[in-house]
């Protein structure tokens, strides 16, 4: 009797909790070759589609609490194997759109995006991971909320999208390429949303 009262009670509580916006456990979604994952905390991924193609990109739809720096975790699904691009493999190549929404109660004048093939490290040219680094002008990368960006690659692999400006509860979107050449199971993607400084 004690016991199913003390559950009962901790139930309570957890739904509670839940009710009271504590963030939601986290997922991991799967699409084309890969899963994606908020496990690290700090935004909510609420949706991925796609195969990872140029015609059928991954599309990410995610929310965002806070300006804060944020991390998602990029993980194979399947074998890999590069270049190989029958659908069915881990190729090295990933088209990506996020859709994120502004949930921070702040505005967002700028956002980056910073490729890490170790959690918390910079990605140095010899790992392979870059956002499509081998072309100097590449259509792949865009925006509808920024009419700019940049890349960076050395020390970091960053891509920073500017003169825009996202207000609370509105969603921008992104399109780039991920290139791996020397494909993981496991990468990095940290989303950072700025905010103006004063």
């Amino acid at each position: 009797m004690v016991r199913t009262a003390a559950r009962s009670g901790l139930a309570v509580l957890v739904a509670g909790a839940t009710a009271f916006g504590q963030e939601a456990p986290s997922k991991r979604w799967e699409a084309g070759a890969y899963s994606f994952s908020d496990e690290l905390g700090g935004f909510r991924i609420e949706g991925v589609t796609g195969t990872g193609t140029r015609d059928d990109p991954i599309v990410i739809q995610e929310e965002m609490n806070s300006a804060t720096p944020v991390t998602m975790v990029i993980r194979t699904v399947r074998p890999i194997r590069p270049f190989d691009y029958s659908g069915l493999y881990a190729n090295g190549f990933l088209h990506v759109r996020i859709e994120v929404l502004n949930n921070s109660n702040l505005p967002w004048i700028e956002f980056e995006f910073e490729l890490q093939e170790q959690l918390g490290k910079a990605s140095l040219f010899g790992d392979g991971l870059s956002f499509d680094q081998r072309r100097s002008n590449s259509g792949n990368i865009s925006s509808e909320s920024f009419r700019e960006y940049s890349r960076a690659f050395e020390p970091y692999d960053r891509l920073l999208f500017r003169k825009g400006k996202v207000d609370h509860l509105d969603s921008a979107s992104f399109r780039f390429m991920i290139t791996d050449f020397t494909p993981r199971w496991e990468f990095f993607l940290v989303q950072d949303p700025r905010i103006p400084s004063s």
